[in-house]
């Protein structure tokens, strides 16, 4: 009898070790962007992954995109952490950073004067609104 609940038993808790296997954690701090297209292909690949994505300084122009791959329930921010949004230097890669964004966080963007060449800093405690505290 115990021979047969014994390979059940280790199944179980194997599968339950799996299903609670901790997701892999990207810090982003410092990060002052680059190439859209790369942060683009970048973000994609690690949102296939299921990385989850603790922003622990600042996040800027083509960093930001990772806002259109990494699903909020997996970003986090610490009271240091801030966004800086601002036009690229192609306006095709502009419409791609726009399109990432999530309709709210268009409409923080809009409301402090949209996307223009200046960076538009989101910080604290308005990041507390549109992503969880780490």
């Amino acid at each position: 009898m115990l021979n047969g609940i014994l390979p059940r038993l280790v199944l179980a808790v194997a599968l339950l070790s799996a299903t609670f296997a901790a997701a892999e954690t990207i810090n982003v701090s410092d990060d002052h962007g680059g190439s859209v297209a790369a942060y683009s292909q970048r973000w994609q690949a690690n949102a296939k992954r299921g990385v989850d994505v603790r922003i622990v300084g600042k996040c800027q122009s083509a960093c930001t995109v990772l806002l259109g791959y990494i699903p909020r329930s997996r970003i986090c921010v610490t009271p240091a952490a801030s966004f800086g949004f601002h036009t690229a230097h192609r306006t095709d890669m502009t419409a791609l950073l726009w399109r990432a964004y999530a309709s709210d966080i268009k409409g923080w963007i809009n409301a402090h004067g949209g996307l223009t060449p200046d960076f538009k800093w989101m910080s604290a405690p308005d990041t507390y609104r549109y992503f969880h505290k780490c």
